[in-house]
């Protein structure tokens, strides 16, 4: 599993999301127990294996009753991902049901259905997170959703926006994200319990009926083809983590400049007491902001393998099946820790509106050309309009002339409007578009959906 082999050092003002401990060893062998226990009471419901068997084997399905150290030891020698679990668990269950564990199934029947569990108690994890940054994202599109500052394209002064306005286009593909993780779901938890390759041979005429129990006691759904060349539903879900980890890059980003000095727009909360460099005490470093990017790199990377792990050849190839296990847990953890960082960079955002404002008058006016350029097109026709703008524009540009006054300057301007006028057109807050009204309404909506993801939390 692709993680940071030290954790990182952000790591203590960060909560613990809880996903990396899922992953480990002890948890996902009790996934795999489990889901043994659940097949050997749905085959004794078919008339498969003795009831007085799988109930031995179901109250014996719990890893602390196993000696790991016995399995760890057998693993190394027989070199096998799950026969010397099964091994010790047959053992412990006892000479007289023992020889019933593990009846008719096939290792990755075990392992795969035992790694959805686990993946589903991680993406329960994920929405609760997902629904806390949407619900910190939605009072900060509120708060600032009249603050005036600069849109800025290809690096450059657009046209203003409100700081609440640029928080919704956040939150507009959050709000998706949290859409395709829940439509995803009747896609990726299902039990594979097809047998050697997903035909049931070895569960004889009953291997529907006992994927139904297993799926049923798992709380799972069963594979139309439970083959095990098909794992299109985990691949879907590392997919669009890629795209979450690709929104939450794209906050980091914006977070990462405006704390600039050149803009010092908005902050990241930095605790008293941090330190952000060790030779330069005045570094007030945005740590969260890198660590959302790198971890946004580093999910976003795992997508080509996932897509490659769907190559299987023929009815299935373990190595195809033991990357997509690890690129899974590495992309649920990831997930989780970026989405951790993102609650907390949302909740304690830290913006300077003044400097906005200041920030806005950088051009001297010359954000608000398309306004005046509309204005006066309306007199005069548009082209002929944009072509008097862009030329005093790029006249102020290139010059130490203010744009104000090459444009009272102008004939073509100044035979249509007074200068206050012109002064009024050029105001950035008169000039913001619905930017008001749909920073409140992209805040309802992410409340409303954070309450849809958080009322099981």
């Amino acid at each position: 599993m692709i993680v940071a082999p030290f954790g990182r050092f952000t790591s203590g003002r960060v909560p613990d999301p809880g996903i990396a401990a899922l992953f480990t060893r002890e948890n996902r062998w009790q996934a795999r127990l489990d889901v043994e226990a659940a097949l050997a009471l749905a085959e004794a419901d078919a008339g498969l294996v003795p009831p007085e068997a799988a109930r031995a084997i179901a109250l014996t399905a719990r890893i602390e009753k196993l000696d790991i150290k016995r399995v760890l030891a057998a693993t190394s020698e027989a070199s096998h991902p799950l026969v010397p679990l099964i091994e010790e668990f047959a053992r412990v269950v006892g000479n007289q049901h023992g020889g019933w564990v593990h009846w008719g199934a096939t290792t990755q029947n075990i392992t795969q259905t035992a790694d959805v569990l686990v993946l589903r108690d991680a993406h329960a994890r994920i929405k609760q997170l997902l629904g806390r940054a949407l619900r910190a994202g939605a009072r900060q599109a509120r708060l600032s959703a009249e603050l005036p500052m600069a849109g800025r394209t290809h690096s450059q002064h657009a046209v203003p926006i409100t700081f609440g306005f640029k928080v919704a286009t956040w939150l507009d593909e959050l709000v998706a994200h949290a859409d395709r993780l829940e439509r995803l779901e009747e896609r990726l938890f299902c039990v594979l319990m097809g047998g050697a390759v997903g035909t049931f041979a070895s569960f004889g005429g009953a291997g529907r009926d006992i994927e139904a129990g297993v799926a049923r006691r798992l709380g799972l759904r069963p594979m139309r083809v439970p083959s095990r060349a098909i794992n299109d539903g985990i691949v879907e879900y590392v997919l669009v983590l890629g795209q979450v980890a690709g929104t939450i890059g794209k906050i980091g980003k914006d977070v990462y400049a405006l704390m600039q000095p050149e803009f010092g727009e908005a902050f990241e909360p930095i605790p008293e007491g941090t330190v952000g460099s060790s030779t330069m005490p005045h570094k007030r470093n945005p740590q969260l902001a890198l660590d959302i990017l790198t971890m946004s790199a580093e999910l976003r990377a795992l997508a080509a393998p996932a897509l490659e792990s769907m190559l299987h050849d023929q009815e299935a190839n373990g190595a195809m099946t033991a990357l997509l296990e690890d690129i899974s847990a590495s992309a649920t953890v990831l997930a989780g820790d970026m989405l951790a960082r993102l609650d907390l960079v949302l909740d304690g955002l830290e913006l300077d509106g003044p400097r906005m404002r200041q920030n806005l008058r950088l051009s001297a006016g010359m954000i608000g050309s398309e306004s005046l350029m509309l204005a006066l097109g309306e007199k005069i026709g548009r082209q002929e309009a944009h072509e008097v703008v862009y030329a005093v524009a790029q006249k102020a540009a290139t010059t130490d002339l203010p744009f104000l006054d090459l444009l009272g300057a102008e004939p073509a301007v100044m035979d249509v409007f007074t200068v206050d006028e012109v002064r009024a057109l050029l105001d950035p807050s008169a000039y913001l578009g619905r930017s008001v009204e749909i920073a409140r309404a992209t805040a309802q909506v992410a409340d409303d959906v954070a309450d849809r993801l958080l009322k099981d939390a």
